[in-house]
């Protein structure tokens, strides 16, 4: 039995439906939480919402082994073990999942008290080494504006917490809409410079003959229209924050400006030739590849490498699982209560267009969507027909018509034996056949 008051998480990897129904059923005799994938793709998709203690795959697989899986674990998972199952035992097979990075190797057949010690040597592994490392403080679900529970947004907020106990310069990487400045805000706002300002700076939206004037100020007279002496971005956030969004916009002329200020921490108004000491912690943003830019030379190597001195990349919406579903129902009462409106209701339907929609706009997109609908729509329930018409044409797009009709009927299957826990008894009754037609089905898809 787990040894923790909380109960640990399991995720079993295995193309046959009949060992993940019973392996999921033993496991959770024994008070584990345990969730199932039948390939590596969907066990990826699940590491990617939740935080999972300890994986359990078969090496054997369609398409993709489970030597890729503890290789994508052991690659991206810091605080997740490993363990593998195979029904192909060798001494050549044990040694190369072993060095690949799972903690356990257990061949087929095995007994229910040897899957029970193996599970518990790998979680006593976490154990100990999460005892080593000290208790860590939950993390939230809300920081300055940026809202999940997907283990893709709460690597954002670890690296957010991280990045705002020091003074480094930041570069955060991320598709536009993906809440760039509020990673930035996030970072500031917990960090000592926090009673400092805050100065966000979009630098391709400001023409370039007026970027150095608006980042360094300027003197009475430096040009035509100076009437009077005006302090720059950088001068008002002394003390504090700089943001500097779309950096990769600059020419390389500001670029070499931008890098003096890095290294001297000094700036010069234009038409002055005295320079200004300035203290301000510089955090920078971009949707562009700069590593491409600068091999084309269109962005300054030495600065990018000042800049990026700590980088953290926010996911697309899409990579972010059920954080679709919290944001919109964080945005429908939102908006319903700036209009006065009640609180809308998604169907069932429409929340799983909402999840499947690839949201090329990210959390942007998805926050403009749910403010027209709490506008437009007039009853309590927000339907699918109610949905943008590219968004509904892009649901329909994504169904799988690219799919053999065996591999829609075996995902229809595998997602009622879902449904009914893995009750395959069940499952057949509600699909009107019986226990071997569902099992030839299940296996539809991956001939």
């Amino acid at each position: 039995m787990p040894s923790s008051p909380e109960k640990e998480r399991l995720l079993v990897v295995d193309d046959d439906a009949g060992t993940l129904e019973v392996l999921q059923r033993n496991l959770r005799a024994q008070g584990y939480q345990v969730f199932t994938a039948p390939g590596v793709a969907e066990a990826i998709d699940v590491l990617g919402q939740m935080q999972i203690d300890l994986v359990i795959t078969d090496l054997k697989m369609p398409r993709v082994s489970g030597l890729d899986l503890v290789r994508h674990v052991r690659e991206n998972i810091k605080d997740t073990e490993v363990m593998m199952i195979t029904g192909y035992a060798t001494i050549e097979g044990a040694v190369r999942a072993v060095k690949t990075g799972a903690e356990e190797y257990l061949s087929k057949p095995f007994t229910d008290e040897e899957l029970f010690a193996a599970v518990g040597r790998a979680l006593e592994k976490l154990r100990v080494r999460r005892s080593g490392q000290g208790e860590a403080a939950p993390l939230p679900t809300h920081l300055h504006g940026l809202i999940g529970e997907s283990e893709a947004i709460r690597e954002v907020f670890r690296a957010i917490e991280k990045a705002a106990g020091t003074s480094a310069t930041v570069m955060i990487t991320g598709e536009s809409g993906t809440g760039k400045e509020l990673v930035a805000r996030a970072i500031h706002y917990n960090s000592p410079r926090a009673a400092a300002a805050f100065v966000p700076v979009n630098c391709g939206g400001i023409p370039e003959g007026l970027l150095e004037s608006e980042l360094f100020g300027h003197v009475k007279g430096a040009f035509t229209g100076a009437s009077e002496t005006r302090a720059g971005f950088f001068q008002t956030a002394d003390g504090g924050t700089i943001f500097l969004d779309e950096i990769g916009d600059t020419t390389l002329s500001m670029q070499t400006k931008l890098l003096r200020v890095l290294q001297n921490k000094e700036v010069t108004m234009v038409g002055s030739s005295r320079t200004r000491k300035v203290d301000v912690r510089i955090l920078a943003a971009t949707n562009k590849d700069l590593i491409a830019l600068v091999k084309k030379g269109q962005f300054r190597e030495d600065l990018f490498f000042r800049l990026n001195v700590i980088s953290v990349t926010i996911p697309a919406l899409r990579e972010r699982g059920d954080d679709i579903l919290l944001l919109a129902h964080h945005f429908a009462k939102k908006f319903a209560r700036e209009y006065g409106k009640p609180n809308p209701q998604f169907s069932d339907h429409a929340l799983q267009v909402l999840k499947h929609y690839d949201w090329p706009g990210n959390v942007r997109e998805l926050e403009n969507v749910i403010q027209r609908l709490v506008v437009m729509t007039d009853g309590p329930f927000i339907e699918v027909p109610d949905l943008p018409s590219l968004m509904r044409y892009s649901a329909l797009k994504g169904a799988g018509f690219d799919r053999s009709l065996a591999e829609v009927e075996a995902e229809y299957v595998r997602n009622v034996l879902a449904s009914v826990d893995g009750n395959k008894t069940r499952a057949a009754e509600i699909l009107g056949i019986d226990r071997k037609t569902l099992r030839e089905k299940l296996k539809g898809g991956e001939e």
